[in-house]
């Protein structure tokens, strides 16, 4: 994968819904426009990110399907400065 995160969130492991949860913490640490890498093994996860991206400012580049782990980017949205 070509993407760049500026920030790596590690939540293989973490049952529903921390994966998400921890996500949206990493995500108010951004700045709009920076990417975040989240990489989770809960199955649910795969409809969590897609539902948070579709309802939010965030857009999701890119997922994907790595043996057992599940890798979203998610570039955090955001108003542009005036």
């Amino acid at each position: 994968m070509a993407l760049q995160p500026d920030d790596l969130l590690d939540a293989r492991g973490l049952p529903c819904p921390l994966p998400l949860l921890k996500a949206k913490q990493a995500l108010s640490r951004l700045a709009p426009g920076q990417l975040l890498e989240v990489m989770a093994t809960d199955a649910g996860s795969w409809r969590d990110f897609e539902t948070f991206v579709a309802q939010s400012a965030h857009d999701m580049p890119a997922r994907e399907e790595r043996g057992d782990v599940y890798h979203y980017w998610i570039r955090k949205g955001g108003e542009s400065a005036p």
